[in-house]
């Protein structure tokens, strides 16, 4: 990435350090400008040619999350202990917490500033990003082990395409889209992009393409995912905008992207990709986390130490939850049952447990510097798309 162009980029949003990027390393990132098998049987025909070739069909169309409700585990994850990983970007390690006592158990030493865990598409790898050390970390999540690192550029975030064909990696500081073979990480094809800091994303239902967020420039793409090319480029409406997790609505009907810096969440048509529209959330709007019965989202406040909840039903925020004392919710995931929701706390070397009932805090553990993109795991799901769990 070009130092002297980031640095004309992110010139609106200096004032705003604190609160700067997805991370705590947001600034210095700007500045320096295995085998696996099917987790899922292949779809028949007839099915597949409603969307991208080789994607399982989503169980019901009115609802993209319906294979994720409580408890409905794939039988390839379900002898794995349910355990959080924690990924310290400034300590370069992974903090192992046990939810069921919120404590350590173990701290595993991976590469040079890890990012987000990511749970493989197939549900048998979780892939540290290790952003700065040029690598990932493989886990086995059956025995919590670390397998020796593959080299992979500028992995500052991973997904998935919906066949289980790629690994996408969000190379921030390359401004590349590089789609890998998801099972051996050989690099298939390069696709530079206009933007600045390609950082989150979320498919179609039908996966014949995705969102992303350029969180530098406050810009989206639109990527057509079997061509690999971008098709669709938008500046947000809004000065020093910076975008972070997207999420598509249970229906597929709409896309939702954090904004940092607006403080909200940005609400997008994503078939048409016309100018979105806006709803504010709270201040440093960062994560977004689907409930498990798909009604509710709920929307990581990192600037104000609070956690926003919306109902889809009614296309409107209906409570919001803040921390005792304060903090810095991040990113993170839901429990495998939907009781609790798991952040990490960016700026405080901490992970908060929620209760998703009534808000309340039920733990906060102490962990390693700069906590980032925390994954649960296992969750429900027949395979992921990626970064800290999508699931289909």
């Amino acid at each position: 990435m070009h130092r002297t162009l980031l640095g004309r980029a992110l010139t609106a949003a200096v004032a705003l350090a604190a609160l700067s990027g997805c991370g705590a390393d947001t600034r210095d990132r700007a500045n320096a400008a295995h085998g696996t098998e099917a987790a899922v049987p292949a779809p028949a025909k007839k099915e597949a040619d409603k969307g991208l070739p080789g994607m399982p069909p989503v169980l019901d169309p009115k609802d993209l999350y319906a294979a994720d409700r409580p408890g409905r585990l794939s039988p390839v994850v379900r002898g794995f202990p349910s355990r959080i990983y924690v990924p310290n970007t400034n300590s370069n390690t992974v903090t192992v917490i046990d939810p069921k006592t919120y404590k350590v158990i173990e701290t595993i030493p991976v590469g040079t500033q890890p990012q987000h865990v990511v749970p493989s598409w197939d549900l048998k790898t979780l892939w540290v990003n290790n952003d700065k050390g040029n690598t990932l970390t493989p886990l086995d999540p059956r025995t919590g082990k670390a397998g020796p690192p593959v080299d992979v550029h500028d992995p500052y975030n991973l997904y998935f395409t919906p066949d289980g064909k790629y690994a996408v990696v969000m190379a921030s500081l390359d401004r590349q889209l590089v789609f890998r073979d998801a099972h051996t990480m050989e690099v298939k094809k390069s696709l530079p992009v206009s933007c600045y800091g390609v950082n989150h994303a979320d498919f179609s239902p039908d996966g014949r393409y995705f969102i992303v967020s350029c969180e530098f420039s406050g810009e989206l793409l639109k990527v057509d995912t079997a061509k690999m090319e971008v098709i669709g480029h938008q500046k947000l409406p809004f000065h020093g905008a910076m975008p972070q997790d997207v999420k598509i609505a249970p229906d597929g009907s709409k896309y939702y992207i954090a904004d940092m810096m607006a403080d909200g969440m940005w609400v997008l048509d994503g078939d048409h990709f016309g100018k979105p529209s806006f709803l504010r959330t709270g201040k440093g709007a960062h994560g977004l986390y689907i409930s498990r019965d798909s009604r509710e989202m709920y929307i990581s406040n990192r600037g104000e130490g609070s956690v926003s909840v919306f109902d889809f039903g009614r296309g409107k925020l209906t409570k919001k939850w803040h921390l005792p004392g304060g903090g810095s919710p991040d990113m993170g995931g839901v429990s495998a049952d939907g009781k609790v929701l798991w952040l990490t706390g960016r700026y405080h070397s901490e992970v908060y447990a929620i209760d998703t009932r009534t808000g309340h805090q039920l733990a906060r553990i102490k962990v390693g510097s700069g906590p980032h993109g925390l994954a649960v795991y296992p969750q429900p799901g027949r395979y992921s798309l990626g970064h800290t769990g999508i699931f289909r």
